[in-house]
């Protein structure tokens, strides 16, 4: 169990969702100047052609997969990349540059929920040691004021909760597709497909598309960093993760937000959300650290995506077997 254990990757997934905290450094000021879907197709045209060439094996082995992964990369791909990333963008035309971080509110429940459903996952009492806090925090740094909230951050904390479900159910099933495709198959797929979606969206809504030559390079930068940079250490690190730490491993996204909120954006966050940040960092750094750590970890997982998935028997030998001694499939789904 200790070997198992020390290739997992909560804290790489941690520093995914780090990335994409620094987003509104750039989204912030586009989503106040261009609608939503405008931002969010350009956004995916520039992953879609950083990555296309990912795309072409990524397709080939997807056909090859199960009805099961192919319909988890299409909910990842028009649902988690394309859809969630619109409402999270329209959260800024309403709310502060913290508020919209709401959406990783309810995102661990959501994504706990699915994985015990899907994946097999078994979470032991102590799970929720770290769960509760870090929601509490995350429920206190997403309202300046946790007992009131006036239309505009309810309707910021609608379109944010929105994104928190599609997001907590890109999480799971990505751990899902990682039992059959890699990491880089999942991103160029996630990025391709959401670009279509929000091609048609477009098109049916009539929704301008032009954009001014200085906001080119806010959505270079958009795509590039809390997107390209961020989805690929974040899918390498899925198909050595349990979804359900996963999941709250990407509270490290509020924080970092918040940072950026109030370093560069001006943001003033109330005391209430400083003890929100305090919480949330302190309750993903202990899980990551304990389930590295204890003898008995948080959550209880088989040793990949795989097992949890019945695609390959769990038995001693199977859960010993080192990593050069699996099939280029099984290498390639932990890759």
């Amino acid at each position: 169990m200790k070997a198992i254990r020390s290739t997992d990757r909560t804290w790489l997934v941690a520093i995914a969702a780090s990335l994409w905290g620094i987003s509104s450094l750039w989204r912030s000021p586009l989503a106040k100047q261009y609608p939503s879907l405008t931002i969010v197709f350009w956004e995916h045209l520039v992953l879609t052609v950083l990555t296309v060439g990912w795309l072409v094996p990524a397709v080939r082995r997807l056909a090859a997969a199960s009805l099961r992964t192919k319909a988890s990369v299409l909910v990842i791909g028009a649902g988690s990349s394309a859809l969630a990333t619109v409402m999270f963008t329209a959260a800024f035309r309403l709310g502060d540059p913290i508020t919209p971080q709401v959406l990783q509110k309810l995102q661990p429940v959501v994504a706990i929920a699915l994985a015990a459903l899907l994946l097999g996952e078994r979470l032991r009492p102590r799970y929720l040691w770290f769960a509760v806090p870090a929601l509490v925090g995350a429920w206190l740094l997403a309202f300046p004021s946790p007992f009131t909230a006036s239309v505009s951050n309810v309707q910021a904390a609608l379109l944010a909760l929105g994104s928190a479900t599609l997001w907590a159910a890109g999480t799971v099933l990505g751990r899902a597709a990682s039992a059959e495709l890699k990491f880089t198959d999942l991103t160029a797929l996630r990025f391709a497909l959401g670009f279509v979606a929000l091609a048609i969206t477009t098109t049916v809504t009539s929704t301008p598309l032009a954009v001014g030559t200085d906001a080119a390079l806010n959505i270079l930068l958009l795509a590039l960093f809390p997107g390209m940079l961020a989805l690929v250490l974040y899918y390498r690190a899925l198909g050595r993760t349990p979804a359900s730490r996963a999941t709250l491993a990407e509270l490290a996204f509020p924080v970092t937000a918040a940072v950026v909120a109030v370093v560069a954006l001006g943001a003033r966050p109330t005391v209430t959300q400083w003890i929100g940040f305090g919480v949330i960092l302190v309750a993903v750094v202990s899980l990551a650290l304990h389930e590295q750590r204890s003898a008995r970890p948080a959550v209880a997982v088989p040793v990949d995506a795989r097992e949890a998935l019945g695609f390959a028997a769990a038995t001693p030998a199977a859960a010993t077997t080192p990593a050069s001694a699996a099939s280029p499939a099984d290498r390639g789904a932990r890759s």
